[in-house]
Parts: C-alpha cells; sequence; structure tokens
C-alpha cells in the first residue's frame, strides 16, 4: 500500500467533511449536550437522587394538615419553606386537585407512646414535578418526627439495634458525579461513535454515486482509498476529544490525565471505524449497513459495559487519576485487537478490490 496515496484520499474527505451531514448534526448534538449540561443534571441527578431535587427550590409551598392534634404539625409548622394550613380533609382535597394546595396531610390521633403504630396519610398530585419536591421537602419532616418516635418508644426495645453510620454527601457532589460519571466519558466517546458511522457513509457513498470506476482509473488502489477514509475519520477523533477536554478545563473542571484519556479514546475509535468500515464494505448500501452496525454497536457497547475495566469506568477513573498503570496493558490489549482488526479489514478490502478491478 502506498501511503501517499492513502494520505492524498485523506485529506481530500477531511476538506469535504464539511458536507456531510452526519458529522455536522453530531457536533450540534455535541454543543447541545455541552451547552444544557446543567440542565441535565439536574434532571439525570433527580433520577437515582431525589433528595438533590428539594435542595435546588427555594419557593415556600402550601400544605393542608388534617386530622387530629399531633406533634407532627408542630415539625411542619418549623418548616421555613412550607406555609402550613389546618384544614378539613375533604375541603383540603378538593382544594388540592384545584393546585390551590401542594400536599395534604392526614395525622391520626394515636399518641407518640401509644402501643399502636402511627400512620400518616399523604395526598400530593400524580406524575407532578412539584409534588416531588415537596415529597422530597415532607420526607425530611417525616424522618424528623420518626426519628423523635423512636427515642420516645425506645424503653419498650428488648434488644438494642445496631446504629449504622452513615456519612452525609458532600455539597455539590452531583454536580461532580454527572460530570466525571456521565459528561466528560459521553463527550469524549461521542467522537468515535460519530467516526464510527461516518465511515459508512464515505464508503457506500463510493458504490451510491458510481464513482468507483472513475477512482479505479487514477494510481490509488480500492485498498489505499478504503485506508485514506480511514485515516480521516481516525484524525478527528482526538481533535474533537481534546477540544472537549480543553473547554472543560477552561471551565474550571480539573481533569488528570488527558494524554493518556486521548491515546484509550482514539484507540477504541480505531475498533468501532474497522468494524464500519467491514460493515460499509460488505452491504455498499447505507441504509442497511447503518442499520446493521447501529444494531450490532448496541450489542458491543452492553457486552463491553459489562466488563469490569469497561471504557466509561476506564475514563472516569483516569479523569480523577483513581487508577494504576494497569490502564497501559489494557491500552496495548485494545491496541492488538486493532492490529488484528487492521489486518482483516486490508485483506477484505484487497479482496473487494480485486473483484472490482477485474469487472
Amino acid at each position: 500500500m502506498n501511503a501517499r496515496h492513502a494520505g492524498i484520499i485523506t485529506k481530500k474527505e477531511l476538506k469535504g467533511l464539511y458536507n456531510e451531514k452526519t458529522i455536522i448534526l453530531a457536533i450540534l448534538l455535541q454543543l447541545f449536550i455541552a451547552m444544557f449540561s446543567s440542565f441535565l443534571m439536574v434532571g439525570l441527578a433527580s433520577m437515582y437522587d431525589p433528595d438533590s431535587v428539594g435542595r435546588l427550590s427555594t419557593i415556600r409551598y402550601p400544605v393542608a394538615y388534617t386530622g387530629e392534634d399531633s406533634p407532627l404539625f408542630g415539625y411542619l409548622s418549623a418548616r421555613e419553606d412550607l406555609i402550613v394550613y389546618r384544614m378539613e380533609l375533604d375541603t383540603a382535597v378538593a382544594a388540592l386537585g384545584e393546585r390551590k394546595l401542594g400536599a395534604v396531610v392526614w395525622a391520626p390521633d394515636t399518641a407518640p407512646d401509644a402501643d399502636d403504630p402511627i400512620k400518616i396519610t399523604l395526598y400530593t398530585i400524580q406524575n407532578d414535578i412539584q409534588a416531588t419536591v415537596i415529597n422530597v421537602k415532607l420526607k425530611e419532616v417525616f424522618l424528623e418526627y420518626e426519628s423523635d418516635l423512636r427515642d420516645i418508644r425506645a424503653p419498650r426495645l428488648d434488644v438494642r439495634p445496631l446504629p449504622l453510620e452513615i456519612p452525609p454527601s458532600e455539597p455539590g457532589s452531583n454536580f461532580y458525579e454527572f460530570v466525571y460519571g456521565l459528561l466528560i466519558p459521553l463527550l469524549v466517546f461521542m467522537p468515535a461513535i460519530i467516526s464510527s458511522a461516518l465511515i459508512i457513509d464515505l464508503i457506500t457513498e463510493e458504490y451510491q454515486h458510481d464513482t468507483l470506476e472513475t477512482l479505479m482509473s487514477t494510481p490509488v488502489t480500492f485498498t489505499e482509498m478504503i485506508w485514506g477514509k480511514v485515516a480521516a475519520c481516525l484524525v478527528i477523533v482526538p481533535v474533537q476529544s481534546a477540544a472537549w477536554l480543553l473547554l472543560l478545563v477552561v471551565n474550571g473542571i480539573a481533569i488528570a490525565n488527558a494524554i493518556p484519556i486521548l491515546l484509550h479514546v482514539t484507540a477504541g475509535s480505531m475498533v468501532l471505524i474497522l468494524l464500519g468500515a467491514i460493515t460499509a464494505l460488505h452491504y455498499r448500501d447505507r441504509t442497511n449497513a447503518q442499520f446493521i452496525f447501529s444494531t450490532g454497536l448496541v450489542v458491543v457497547i452492553l457486552f463491553v459495559l459489562a466488563l469490569p475495566y469497561n471504557p466509561l469506568n476506564l475514563i472516569v477513573r483516569l479523569s480523577v487519576d483513581a487508577i494504576g498503570a494497569e490502564h497501559w496493558l489494557i491500552l496495548l490489549a485494545v491496541i492488538a485487537f486493532t492490529a488484528i482488526a487492521s489486518i482483516a479489514t486490508d485483506r477484505y478490502a484487497a479482496r473487494i478490490g480485486t473483484r472490482i478491478f477485474q469487472k
């Protein structure tokens, strides 16, 4: 293979990338993710930590207290973020249905030191964001009331329960979990997925536009054409990933091991690009190739994520400098697999090129 000929194809493809809708739309998608990361953080954090939603709200919510006199009314009234009204149950539920109230709390007349359990009923609006916030705030009140009830009824216990010392989470931990656990891996691996889809477009368009005959009349061979396109798709991966890492650093997010991260991303991207190239060479039709590759990619991702040192885990640990030298062994293994995939791609492209030349 003539490297100079492959380089010519690479330069040609790089110059024409701005005409590719795949790469443009994908970059816009990454910009959308980066620009709205704060909104995504709130939504995703609420999925695995609903308590974080309550901390983000500073509004005072109206709540109705119904039922008998209970110390719970004092706990609710002590909250600065709740406005508590004493109302009849029917009136309170009707006001809740008209969204004049955020929640309705009904408390029985069971004494705190009674033998029977105290069953408190909470009425909220179903499938409502405001109800989620109010639930978080009321949960704190109920937990405090429950703790006092446990102290009052503690003399009845025959066996002392074992206390659990759970350290409180640090303020802002959700932000760092989102940035290092999701945002950084998503941004640095997105170019790999983009390039693997892009190589399919670059190869199949040669078939669809009937430009192979013209290409084969030049000194450039079919194999050199394929490797030139592969190189063009690979070059943009570390450039995009480095740009995202740089933007994150400029915004005050410390990222360790930037060079190893780029090496791992580039090696993994090469594997995906070669798989995309083989798929495109086999099916030759963009729609079929993209569908088969996307389906296979989902299976590959699910399998890889099941591994202990999967790429996402690896990038997270590298970015926070929480991994040893074993990541270099993983990189060598990926490079070895890439070498095998490269040989397979080269031979398959040479076989197809021979068929085209004979025609």
